[in-house]
């Protein structure tokens, strides 16, 4: 059941058009995560918070101002963007800059087969949106849509992100890697997964990684394994949830213990824990229901101990 105070977010929209308070906006602090006075549960600090702009796309679409105003109203301070809405980079920044957000990290493929050019444009756009991260948000599907089990296509795939992420060094951008679930599929017959060849070919210098947690799960491989074998290198999480159905579900809603995850925030080198749920705003649910999604996956990690 929602509370009122979740249920009178769908109403923030129209209240936040009128304009949202300017929230801080800190460097990004070295601790992954915040621990108490010994004895005493850790946190996550409120402003490590952040939410992917795919989760509103929908609402976005329909008022970007409003729709951004109702993201700062709730607590947030940083996003973390998947395209700009239809506007020029500086025209997204803008927007941005009105509601008092940061777009700290952003959603960018690199080009396939890799344009040094073509990358250099994205990241002269990542400067101007003000990101410190740049991910690339998806690989592992072949033509057919099924999982690639080709080990060369990872190992190429590998070699071209390296390329990508010397790139982002030189434009002071840390260029990471984003999971669904089709990398842990088998390759050559043999047990290692397409993922073990990312991580494995790519370097931790140039290349970090941003675990979707859900897609984890969905691909078999316990998150917390992936910080013990990748120690330091995991710096992003998507904090998405899984309803017993298989499908999505706010975070705090479904049967992943992220607690349990995040007590090992320190070991993985987590800066950044970023709310998401692919169908957010889409039919059955309406675009608004998007701003519940990021009101309880905020009011979730803000008050999540562990």
């Amino acid at each position: 059941m929602q509370n009122e105070s979740t249920v009178s977010r769908r109403h923030l929209l129209g209240a936040a058009a009128a304009g949202a308070a300017v929230l801080g906006t800190g460097a990004i602090a070295a601790s992954p995560a915040e621990a108490s006075s010994a004895g005493r549960p850790s946190r996550i600090p409120r402003d490590k918070i952040s939410v992917q702009l795919y989760t509103l796309r929908n609402q976005l679409a329909i008022d970007l101002d409003a729709t951004l105003a109702a993201l700062a109203e709730i607590g947030y301070t940083r996003v973390e963007h998947a395209g700009f809405v239809g506007r020029t980079a500086a025209q997204f920044r803008a927007a941005l800059d009105r509601a008092g957000l940061r777009a700290t990290s952003g959603h960018v493929g690199i080009p396939q087969p890799f344009d040094a050019a073509a990358w250099e444009r994205a990241l002269e756009e990542a400067e101007i949106v003000g990101n410190r991260y740049i991910v690339h948000p998806f690989f592992g599907a072949g033509a057919d849509g099924q999982p690639i089990r080709d080990g060369a296509v990872y190992k190429a795939f590998a070699s071209d992100l390296n390329k990508a992420g010397a790139l982002a060094r030189e434009h002071g951008l840390s260029f990471g890697y984003h999971n669904h679930h089709n990398e842990f599929a088998r390759q050559d017959g043999g047990t290692r997964t397409g993922y073990d060849i990312l991580t494995g070919e790519t370097d931790p210098g140039l290349v970090h990684l941003e675990v979707d947690l859900f897609w984890a799960f969905r691909g078999a491989h316990d998150p917390v394994d992936l910080i013990h074998e990748n120690r330091g290198r995991i710096r992003q999480v998507h904090v998405k949830d899984l309803a017993p159905s298989g499908s999505f579900a706010d975070p705090g809603a479904g049967l992943i213990d992220f607690a349990r995850i995040f007590e090992h925030s320190r070991e993985a080198g987590l800066v950044e824990y970023i709310v998401e749920r692919d169908d957010a705003g889409s039919p059955p649910r309406t675009p608004a229901d998007a701003l519940v999604t990021a009101e309880v996956g905020y009011d979730y990690l803000a008050d999540l101990r562990f």
